[in-house]
């Protein structure tokens, strides 16, 4: 079995100086960022905890850890809507990761492409009151 990191609840690959950098939620988990890598849309949130960045490093296809399933999901297994990974980063204070990814068809449970253009709460800010007020 994989070794468990102090931080992590679950065994993990993961490098452990990669390991060592991250800033975890309590539940030992990540949020992750999924990016159209040419576009720059934002296409979800998942989240990973360190042996789903692992995998996600090592196998090109995005990996996230499932909250309500308590398991490992890959993304496309099931829909065929895969995310091939282009680059992955770690925001400035290493509690956040970005994944740059070459999304196949929608990335929205729902359907949809991104999970980000259902409910927008404002738009084009920059010319209505909020913007006036600064």
């Amino acid at each position: 079995m994989a070794p468990m990191t102090s931080s992590s609840p679950r065994p993990s690959r993961l490098d452990p100086e990669l390991a060592a950098r991250l800033r975890r939620s309590p539940d030992g988990l990540l949020p992750a960022i999924a990016q159209q890598y040419d576009t720059g849309e934002v296409l979800m949130l998942g989240w990973m905890d360190d042996e789903a960045l692992h995998r996600t490093l090592t196998t090109g296809r995005c990996t996230y850890w499932s909250r309500s399933r308590q398991e490992y999901w890959v993304k496309g297994d099931t829909s065929g809507h895969v995310q091939h990974v282009r680059s992955v980063a770690l925001d400035c204070d290493a509690d956040t990761v970005l994944v740059k990814v070459d999304q196949i068809g929608a990335a929205c449970h729902t359907g949809a492409r991104t999970c980000f253009d259902a409910d927008v709460l404002l738009k084009d800010a920059g010319s209505g009151a909020a913007a006036r007020d600064q």
